[in-house]
């Protein structure tokens, strides 16, 4: 891109990766602004600083104040989460139709009476304030068009995990466990319902009981469910870890799992794919049609339905130490459908697209 552009992000809480991409977008732009929303207290993060992007807690402005600093940075493109903030539309009807105006979304197509009527709004409502969107799947795309976005002003790949990263972390390790398979499942993720944990420590214990193996379970995170965690010989609860905390128990471990009763995305799945990890997901866990090839690099299982995730968790157990590695690299090669450099990219060709 021969004139570096100006980007404003209005964005809700940052992640490690979103932070990944946002490194790789620098060397394309003049200038990077990013309003962003307090860390959650059950994900707390503590993030990098880069040195050229400007940050702003959307906490300390008012409406008024967000859109008039916004009129100052007088953006090329705005890159907006969702449309659950008011001053974030506000700012997007003021510059639809000048400039690209981006919503992001990761919500599925359920055809809810929310979505129903948001379908219906939204010629009135999202298209007067949204030129195009930026989704991260094929399930996400099929919403954004039920809003009416036209395809060619749908773009995915919204979500990358900081894949240089987690790639090096598989080559770091990869021999080690190819002379031994750490026979470790993990899990990353919140302590929350929606992720289905309480299904799967229970099929994990009844197959310890029925087949006492040498298989454990690791899970890291925190939450609501933290205090009400069930606690086995072979289950270990390592609590919240930052992100650099995570390179020995990725050596440790060998085999990822997310038993999510609903999952819109999973940029976790990515992340331990592109680490080396067989896959073992729900089938609602949006990531998985793009990560999992079911049966080669990992198995699909039903949301809530134990007897499907014990099945899934039998068909791991069974596997050897070639079986294993050679789902792995396989992940590998999935994970690199998507990457940070991807992601930057695409603010680029969304900021060459007409509208």
């Amino acid at each position: 891109m021969n004139n570096k552009k100006k980007i404003l992000f209005l964005y809700t809480e940052i992640a490690e990766y979103f932070l990944a991409g946002i490194e790789a977008l620098v060397p394309l732009t003049e200038e990077i602004h990013i309003v962003k929303w307090p860390v959650n207290n059950e994900a707390p993060f503590s993030f990098r600083e880069l040195g050229s992007v400007k940050f702003y807690d959307r906490e300390k402005y008012s409406d008024a104040e967000l859109l008039k600093l916004s009129i100052e940075i007088n953006p090329d493109i705005i890159i907006s989460s969702g449309w659950i903030d008011k001053a974030y539309l506000k700012i997007c009807k003021t510059f639809y139709g000048k400039i690209p105006t981006v919503l992001s979304l990761d919500n599925h197509w359920q055809g809810s009476i929310k979505q129903i009527i948001a379908k219906i709004i939204s010629p009135f409502y999202i298209q007067t304030r949204f030129s195009h969107a930026w989704v991260p799947g094929e399930p996400q795309k099929q919403y954004a068009k039920k809003l009416g976005f036209n395809n060619k002003n749908i773009f995915k790949g919204f979500y990358s995990a900081d894949t240089k990263l987690f790639s090096s972390l598989y080559e770091k390790y990869i021999k080690s466990k190819n002379k031994k398979f750490p026979k470790k499942i993990l899990y990353v993720g919140r302590y929350i319902h929606q992720k289905g944990l309480n299904n799967l420590w229970e099929s994990f214990i009844e197959l310890q009981e029925e087949n006492p193996n040498e298989w454990e379970l690791i899970c890291v995170g925190t939450g609501e469910l933290f205090e009400q965690r069930i606690k086995h010989d072979k289950i270990k609860h390592l609590g919240f870890k930052q992100p650099s905390e995570m390179s020995e128990i990725i050596k440790e471990t060998g085999v990822f799992i997310l038993p999510s009763n609903f999952e819109p995305w999973g940029v976790v799945v990515h992340e331990y794919a592109a680490a080396g990890y067989p896959l073992l997901l729900s089938d609602k866990v949006g990531a998985g049609t793009e990560f999992l090839e079911n049966n080669k690099n990992g198995f699909l299982f039903e949301a809530e339905n134990k007897k499907s995730l014990k099945t899934a968790l039998q068909k791991t157990f069974s596997l050897n130490g070639d079986e294993l590695i050679n789902m792995s690299k396989e992940s590998v090669k999935q994970a690199t459908k998507i990457s940070s450099n991807t992601w930057a990219n695409t603010v680029v060709e969304i900021l060459k697209s007409k509208n």
